[in-house]
């Protein structure tokens, strides 16, 4: 049996975490004095790609998705959900394999990645809500073409985000409940009404609250108060100072409440990247900002994210009036609900665990220790 020592984000109080055969064994009071935080390894719901590795290229390889497997770990990632965007069938199905393909050929990835979350390609097709998601490849939801991404990737498709505003929208999310697929709300302008249909027909999660919309909505009502309002959505927010301003996002937590607030990346393969202008395959070309900013270029639309998970949790701690303990649990447990029920200190759980510096003033965590299974 191992150990490993620090302190607990949420109380401050020194813990030591024992573990063997790759699981926690035990969980108790440790010496004081501890001055590094240890944690549950994170848990990103929406990773696109990451310094150059992108998972949406036309020429997706098996070693693209093991390298930016390893980047992930050295932000304090150790369970994520590769993200396809609005593509093709066939892109879609062929991305889907290579996945498959780099998970069983390799036991680290088969860990990390519990399953795929495929973003769209059953969005709105407006400018606007659609992002930068390609317009053409826009289309309503089909059970059969889900049924084809599995037969294709042997059931690895776990999450789907899609706008429920299409008549259909209540049958497909009911019936990809029923197989244990969950269902996030996004990229979508539809009424109030139709949140609340598709939150009782099962859909538990709202992808990038906030995000995804027109830039103009009516005061009310509106879908955003309506996915505020319903306590069957969580939502994830991405927390970069770009995507939602502080009040904002510091708002729509508190009605959402901690339990229910998850922080993603949604992470592109620009992140990490010097500035400049590039052309992608998705959105066409892009400008990313000295400060992280990525749009459309010539337009106001943002283009996916740059920051990572563990900036995001400095950024809640440092802007919001949230706790270094709630920021981390936004990261940890709550989207490890979704995640196969990880991201806790808790006996039997995966020994996933990490070991941070921060401070305030500090712009991210400083991580010095990623545990995968129990192993540096």
């Amino acid at each position: 049996m191992e150990s490993l020592t620090g302190r607990d984000p949420s109380t401050g109080e020194s813990l030591i975490v024992h573990y063997a055969d790759g699981r926690i064994a035990a969980v108790e009071s440790g010496p004081p004095g501890e001055d590094v935080w240890l944690a549950p390894g994170l848990i990103d719901l929406q990773v696109n790609g990451y310094c150059g590795d992108d998972l949406n290229a036309d020429d997706l390889s098996i070693d693209t998705v093991r390298s930016l497997a390893r980047r992930m770990l050295a932000t304090g990632v150790t369970t994520f959900l590769p993200t396809l965007i609005t593509a093709s069938e066939e892109k879609i199905v062929r991305n889907l394999r290579v996945i498959a393909a780099a998970r069983d050929a390799d036991p680290l990835l088969m860990h990390m990645i519990p399953f795929v979350h495929v973003e769209g390609p059953h969005i709105a097709p407006e400018d606007g809500p659609r992002g930068a998601h390609p317009r053409e490849h826009v289309r309503a939801p089909d059970l059969a073409e889900f049924l084809r991404w599995q037969a294709a990737s042997g059931d690895l498709v776990g999450m789907v985000t899609l706008s429920p505003h299409y008549s259909g929208a209540p049958e497909y999310i009911r019936a990809l409940s029923a197989r244990g697929i969950h269902l996030s709300l996004g990229h979508t302008g539809a009424s109030a009404d139709q949140i609340h249909a598709a939150a009782a027909a099962g859909a538990r999660l709202s992808t990038h609250l906030g995000n995804g919309v027109a830039n103009l909505l009516p005061r009310h009502p509106n879908l955003i108060w309506a996915q505020l309002a319903e306590d069957r959505l969580s939502a994830s927010f991405i927390a970069d100072g770009h995507h939602l301003p502080a009040d904002t996002l510091t708002a729509m937590m508190r009605a959402k409440t901690v339990p229910r607030s998850i922080l993603v990346s949604d992470l592109v393969m620009l992140a990490g990247l010097p500035p400049g202008e590039y052309a992608t395959p998705v959105g066409g070309k892009v400008d990313l900002h000295p400060d992280g900013r990525l749009n459309v270029a010539g337009s106001g639309y943002l283009a996916g994210a740059t920051a990572t998970l563990k900036d995001a949790i400095a950024y809640v701690a440092a802007n919001t009036g949230f706790s270094l303990g709630d920021a981390v649990m936004m990261a940890t447990a709550n989207p490890g609900r979704f995640a196969g029920a990880r991201g806790a200190l808790r006996v039997g759980s995966p020994a996933d665990l990490i070991r941070f510096r921060w401070e305030p003033g500090f712009s991210t965590l400083a991580i010095e220790d990623v545990l995968v299974r129990g192993q540096f």
